[in-house]
């Protein structure tokens, strides 16, 4: 008994130690165990106090009371199958007649706190089927990406959510974006994921930085254009304008609308194409909106206009031409001026760190959900990365960004500048990328020979 007790000991020593440092270790070896069967055990009081459960039907009452038995108890959702992940377990509910999965989703801050675990979220799978996630940490406070990554053309991985699910960018679910964050938010390593999760794709990078390129420029040589002032950024903009109505030129050369072709393969737009036809697709990054925004003169207001009109054309009729806008900023308002909500309208994805206005957060989540713009503004200073992302199907979710660096963006990009592809209509906006300039050595004086 000594030994059992000394042993016993140990391990809730480890597992506290586990649970303090290490919590992702502490899950895998003890909590994950340990959760399943708190589940399990209160699974049907904690739906019944949730109001989760149903009555029993008038057959089973029927039934009992003509064999004289007791009356059925109520019945909650029937459980089809518990899985664990590395971060949390996952719940699959078959809904009873009458349940509703809206009903489980307002449930979700009472099973947290009824089955001990960090977070619940929920989601409607098919009719009468929800999927509910737990986590049984914070996996938001130290970011770990899973090892294995369901990536894919124009897909790339940027983040992980709150309920430990990895948040993707998918360019062909979702075009183009809206990425807002005050400074010291973390919207600058958001950027580099990016930028580095695209770098390896077979894909070009056009990049707006009119902060004179102090973010984008390191990362030039993986870059086919790069702008870093308004001016240049204007005739960017108007190129790009230019090489979408060649690319679509070449969808309608192509379109292959003969009676003999099924449906499915008649080109729409680039993807439809063949491989050895196919245009390289373009992703354009736009640092600062506001910059490309302001004015202080007739002339510079010209320039705006011109500005705002070519990214409005872009975001309307890109998407085929395979080109993708990714709009960055600290402020985005209607105060920018006109076009400006109707670029807003037609950017799907949005993404908001911590900003200093609610104005901000409403021109990101305001025709979303009210919910992500309350949560948008309560992003605390002192939790760097954290943002909030949504679409325009009304879903939201937290997430925040693996911490990486400016030099292992810059390194990831040198290692696949290789695939950086030439385009001929943006060849005046490439980089220029000079040779290191060798460092002279320090001279040595050399000392008088002791006499």
């Amino acid at each position: 008994m000594t030994w059992l007790t000394v042993a016993l000991v140990l391990v809730a020593a480890a597992a506290g130690l586990l649970r303090w440092r290490r919590p992702a270790w502490y899950w895998l070896t003890f909590g994950v165990t340990l959760a399943a069967l708190r589940v399990l055990v209160r699974y049907t009081s904690v739906m019944d106090a949730c109001g989760l459960t149903v009555p029993p039907s008038r057959w089973r009452l029927t039934l009992a009371r003509v064999t004289n038995r007791p009356a059925p108890e109520s019945r909650p959702p029937r459980i089809l199958r518990i899985r664990p992940t590395r971060t949390g377990l996952v719940l699959r509910l078959k809904l009873r007649p009458g349940q509703d999965a809206f009903d489980v989703a307002a449930s979700s801050d009472r099973l947290r706190h009824s089955f001990g675990l960090y977070g619940v979220t929920s989601r409607e799978l098919r009719s009468g089927v929800v999927e509910v996630r737990m986590t049984g940490y914070d996996v938001l406070k130290r970011v770990q990406m899973p090892a294995r990554l369901d990536t894919g053309p124009m897909r790339v991985p940027v983040a992980l959510r709150e309920d430990g699910a990895v948040h993707y960018r998918d360019y062909r679910t979702m075009p183009h974006a809206l990425t807002l964050g005050a400074t010291e938010s973390g919207k600058s390593v958001y950027q580099r994921n990016l930028v580095a999760g695209l770098a390896p794709q077979r894909v070009a990078l056009v990049g707006i930085d009119c902060k004179q390129g102090v973010e984008l420029f390191p990362l030039a040589r993986r870059f086919s254009a790069l702008a870093d002032n308004p001016d240049t950024a204007a005739e960017l903009l108007d190129a790009l304008v230019a090489h979408m109505e060649d690319v679509y030129q070449l969808i309608r050369a192509e379109q292959r609308i003969t009676a003999d072709v099924p449906d499915a393969e008649i080109a729409t737009d680039i993807w439809d194409l063949p491989a050895d036809l196919r245009p390289m697709p373009i992703v354009v990054l736009v640092d600062e909106v506001a910059e490309l925004a302001l004015f202080a003169n007739r002339e510079e207001e010209k320039r705006r206009d011109r500005i705002i009109t070519a990214l409005v054309r872009l975001a309307q009729l890109g998407r085929a031409a395979g080109i993708y806008l990714e709009i960055c900023g600290q402020r985005f308002g209607s105060e920018l001026g006109k076009g400006i909500t109707m670029l807003r309208a037609q950017l799907t994805a949005r993404t908001a760190h911590r900003v200093n206005d609610e104005t901000s957060a409403n021109m990101a989540f305001g025709d979303i959900s009210p919910d992500a713009v309350l949560a948008a503004i309560q992003i605390p200073a002192e939790t760097r990365g954290l943002a909030v992302a949504g679409d325009s199907t009304g879903g939201w979710h937290r997430i925040r960004a693996p911490r990486t660096s400016l030099r292992q963006a810059v390194n990831t990009c040198n290692r696949h500048a290789d695939l950086t592809p030439d385009l001929p209509g943006l060849d005046r906006f490439r980089p220029v990328l000079d040779a290191p300039t060798p460092v002279p050595a320090p001279a040595v004086e050399s000392a008088p020979a002791a006499a």
